[in-house]
């Protein structure tokens, strides 16, 4: 298959090894550029990308992202550079301030000064990566160490988040953006924190990579797909606590997301009232092949690689048929269940 520029990322709610195997290997076969997967609260994503490295051939492979409270800088870069090494090149890190329920909720540990504590994370990783001794903050006094493995200073680093200071520092910092949930027209927003950013470089680099997640429902059936469109929208702005609808207040959509929690106040099915329906426009891609890829064609602009987010718990022929939809080819192999 010739490479695209479309990339997939692995739900969160996904926990099914073998779908994700599968996800993996199809996206692969596809010539799909790269494929991420998040860690929450279950597996060790770390682990899980070494598995998919060994599956693949020719697809990169990226975390989408680490948190930072759960691991140390040094782990981190131990982790980034032997998944680097075991998938020949392959592998991109990416980290982000994740949430405050996951920080003390799962890590127990204070979600304090998340963006200096990205920062921090990141220019040590960064240093350790480059062969360098890692710059020292709770512990000064120690003799600092550097990394025993050969220096991997191309490993692309990549951040998430939405806040201007994250982005701000994204741009000073990191190789690529992770936007999530962030209004396709106002990304050109995002990329003017990016380059405010940027200007405090030292050393002069490319403007990092802009590659939104974007929920991707695809059907013969569009009114079918436009509900699979709003279960991710009221999900991530009803069950993900306060931070999305907080999010797309700032991006100036506090109407619409008014009435998305408004109408879903029960466990019924998850609603996008029509009123709402900017955010479906705005937030992810749907609908019927040709519909999905239209949709899909609007998040293209240079400098900008969008990220597909597939539904949990879709069976194989599903995800095969999503995945090809999205890139508009149809593989000819037999299904194979990773």
């Amino acid at each position: 298959m010739t490479p695209t520029h479309l990339s997939v990322v692995s739900m969160p709610l996904e926990t099914r090894r073998e779908a994700v195997l599968h996800l993996a290997t199809t996206a692969d076969r596809l010539g799909y550029d790269s494929i991420y997967l998040p860690e929450t609260w279950s597996w060790d994503v770390t682990v899980a990308l070494a598995e998919l490295a060994s599956r693949t051939r020719s697809i990169r492979l990226g975390s989408a992202v680490l948190g930072i409270w759960g691991r140390s800088a040094a782990t981190l870069a131990m982790a980034a550079s032997t998944l680097h090494a075991v998938s020949e090149g392959r592998f991109t890190l990416g980290l982000g301030v994740s949430t405050g329920q996951l920080a003390e909720g799962f890590h127990d540990v204070p979600f304090d000064a998340p963006v200096a504590r990205l920062r921090r994370v990141v220019t040590q990783v960064r240093a350790l990566l480059r062969g360098d001794r890692v710059p020292l903050h709770a512990a000064p006094q120690a003799r600092p160490l550097r990394l025993d493995l050969p220096a991997r200073p191309e490993l692309s680093i990549y951040v998430a988040g939405s806040a201007e200071k994250t982005v701000r520092l994204c741009g000073e910092l990191a190789d690529g953006w992770l936007p999530f949930l962030f209004a396709r027209d106002r990304l050109s927003d995002g990329v003017a924190w990016l380059e405010e950013g940027m200007a405090r470089r030292e050393l002069p680099a490319p403007r990092p990579r802009v590659c939104p997640v974007v929920p991707a429902v695809v059907s013969h059936d569009s009114e079918e797909a436009r509900q699979g469109a709003a279960w991710f929208v009221a999900f991530y702005l009803t069950r993900m606590g306060p931070f999305y609808a907080a999010a797309l207040r700032r991006q100036g959509f506090a109407r619409e997301v008014e009435a998305v929690l408004a109408a879903n106040t029960s466990r019924g099915p998850a609603v996008v009232p029509r009123e709402a329906d900017a955010l479906l426009e705005q937030l992810t891609v749907f609908g019927t092949p040709e519909e999905a890829r239209a949709r899909l064609a609007t998040w293209r602009a240079p400098g900008v690689d969008p990220i597909v987010m597939l539904c949990p718990n879709l069976d194989a022929e599903q995800v095969r048929f999503e995945l090809e939809s999205l890139v508009g080819v149809r593989e000819t192999q037999s299904l194979r269940v990773a």
